[in-house]
């Protein structure tokens, strides 16, 4: 593929999540990230930024805390 620079390999796309790279190639090992654009250089898979940017991680939970929310306005008042 001729377009390297619009190619994210596992540091872009662990910079992308926010997670480590050993864990974005545990992800993939999983199956628990989109399949590659790219496999022609083996043990290399490249995404298109779109692909990721678009994906959303299965299971991934909402964390009011990168969000800028408080917990206390997301979380429902206990009555008692």
């Amino acid at each position: 593929m001729a377009d390297d620079q619009q190619l994210w390999g596992y540091p872009e796309v662990a910079a992308h999540l926010g997670i480590s790279v050993g864990a974005a190639r545990n992800r993939k090992s999983r199956g628990s990230l989109p399949a590659p654009d790219d496999t022609t250089v083996p043990d290399r898979p490249r995404w298109r930024p779109a692909t990721l940017q678009s994906w959303t991680p299965v299971g991934r939970g909402f964390r009011s805390d990168l969000h800028g929310e408080s917990v206390s306005a997301a979380a429902p008042a206990s009555s008692g």
